[in-house]
């Protein structure tokens, strides 16, 4: 599959190798796992040669060994035997005042389990060595969790020491619709629904359905659910190191949140258990849900639902982790009818969350929110502000634009449109027609 979109990123990790010529340079890059960050790190840097190292669960002499010979290869420097990675990374900074290179270590968070003391070691070094050094230092990780601890816990040696941080999101909208067009010219609104709502804009998601050629919506959802499909275990290959040996906890309550379970009150009566640790780290250690408040609601007010904030994720905990007796036994065709039979329905949440996304990333409102009122009812799917130009989108969406009556959402939005009496409104009907 060919490179897309990246252009801000590149732009600053190109701008960050220049400035590496005269000071040395650590950034921090975190995203999802399969998010695309090996993918653009591996093409983004041009002035400089590029030491990779991939930081693998083996021993630390052998990872020595490996990373040593890739120095040799890209710097022409022969540096002998190491047997920790804090001598070579001493090694290299002493090679970093003569030589500008760049240094990419990938999935770092890994050495809290080969050598926890590297960190400290790290940190000492670089403060040491920083000041002559002309090092490009991009450290990569994937478990969102652990690098955060790494380097924004104030008590964590590296804390601070980050002079550019990254957070690689997936793709946005419009690449992927570029990428759907791209490789299948023809598809209707369906299918670009269906590729929405599986991938998400995850590159990996993506490819693994691009090299199916797998563009329309049966396509999709029988690649997904097929014997041997990658995207079976995806959620628990992804998660289970996150959470650790806690992890029934958290893919129970993240099954319940993607079945419409979406109030704390609801998920604690289902599990019979106190869960409010439980949703404060999925909210903001794992970054894996959103807890979301209605429109012109109070910080700190208990009218709250939890979205799963990834699309897959959301479809996995959906079908797959919930039908997961069906799925080990290889009764796939079972699962895929139940898909089916709900599809329409779930694909209208997904329908909702595209339109919501996309007005987000028009630049043109500073808020996009729904409503509902306390009893949960009275909703109203999308309410766009820009406070700039006083101006206010209220939306309704379904799948067929036939269904929507913009009478009936006007008066949903009487209190709305009263608090907001000097902006512009504008009732605005979103469907599958209009992607």
């Amino acid at each position: 599959m060919k490179f897309y979109d990246r252009i801000k990123e590149m732009e600053t990790l190109q701008e960050i190798e220049t400035m590496s010529a005269e000071y040395a340079q650590m950034t921090i890059m975190v995203g999802r796992r399969r998010v695309g960050k090996t993918t653009l790190l591996r093409k983004a840097f041009t002035l400089t040669p590029v030491l990779y190292f991939f930081i693998g669960r083996k021993n630390e002499i052998l990872l020595c060994e490996e990373f040593v010979e890739e120095v040799e290869v890209k710097l022409g420097e022969t540096l002998g035997n190491f047997t920790s990675f804090a001598q070579l990374f001493k090694a290299l900074m002493q090679v970093s005042k003569r030589k500008n290179f760049t240094l990419i270590i990938d999935e770092f968070q890994e050495f809290k389990n080969i050598s926890p003391s590297l960190f400290s070691d790290m940190q000492n070094i670089w403060d040491a060595n920083k000041e002559e050094s002309r090092m490009n230092l991009i450290i990569c990780g994937s478990i969102y969790s652990m690098m955060k601890q790494i380097f924004e816990n104030s008590k964590e040696p590296l804390y601070g020491r980050a002079t550019a941080r990254i957070h690689l999101r997936p793709f946005e909208i419009n690449t992927i619709k570029e990428i759907l067009a791209d490789n299948h010219p023809a598809y209707k609104p369906e299918d670009l629904l269906a590729f929405y709502l599986m991938t998400g804009g995850v590159a990996k998601y993506i490819e693994q359905l691009v090299v199916r050629k797998a563009f329309t919506k049966d396509k999709i959802l029988r690649t997904v659910l097929t014997p041997g499909s990658y995207f079976l275990e995806e959620g628990k290959d992804v998660l289970i190191e996150e959470f650790g040996k806690d992890y029934n906890n958290y893919f129970s309550i993240l099954a319940l949140i993607a079945s419409s379970k979406t109030s704390r009150g609801d998920i604690e009566s289902t599990l019979n258990m106190p869960i409010g640790g439980y949703l404060d780290k999925l909210e903001n250690e794992y970054n894996i849900i959103r807890r979301v408040r209605p429109f012109m609601a109070k910080e700190g007010s208990r009218n709250n639902k939890y979205k799963i904030v990834d699309n897959f994720l959301q479809f996995w905990f959906r079908f797959i982790y919930k039908y997961r007796s069906a799925v080990e036994i290889g009764n796939l065709e079972y699962v895929l009818q139940i898909v089916e039979r709900d599809y329409e329905t779930y694909s209208g949440y997904i329908l909702e969350k595209y339109f919501r996304t996309k007005l987000a990333e028009s630049k043109l409102y500073s808020d996009v929110q729904g409503y509902w009122d306390r009893k949960g009812e009275n909703e109203i799917d999308i309410i766009a502000v820009n406070d700039l130009e006083k101006q206010l989108l209220i939306g309704e969406v379904k799948r067929n634009k036939e269904r929507i009556n913009l009478h009936i959402l006007e008066n949903k939005a009487t209190e709305i449109a009263k608090k907001y009496g000097d902006y512009h409104i504008e009732y605005r009907a979103f469907s599958l027609e209009d992607m």
